[in-house]
């Protein structure tokens, strides 16, 4: 019984920890708390782009932000529904 719970216990924490964040910053990174977020819309585990933002447009001129790309709970809920054919992310940028 203790050896089904290990492993299903491992089995959680490996398909929970596939939430990821990739922060990066261009200039100085951010001045200040403004921030405009757009989801990017993948199919097949992230194979086949379908709609990607670009960071330069959601940055609106600005020449120093911070760019987060992330894969959040909610992201990652629509990936477990769909079975990874539909597979968003979200781009967040910081003025």
């Amino acid at each position: 019984m203790k050896k089904i719970f290990y492993s299903a216990a491992v089995i959680a924490v490996m398909s929970l920890s596939s939430c990821y964040v990739n922060t990066f910053n261009v200039g100085k990174g951010a001045q200040s708390n403004v921030s405009v977020s757009k989801w990017n819309h993948y199919l097949i585990d992230g194979l086949a782009p379908l709609s990607v933002s670009n960071p330069n447009e959601l940055a609106a001129g600005a020449s120093d932000y911070t760019v987060t790309i992330k894969h959040s709970f909610v992201n990652g809920l629509l990936a477990a529904l769909t079975f990874g054919i539909y597979t968003p992310t979200t781009t967040v940028v910081t003025k």
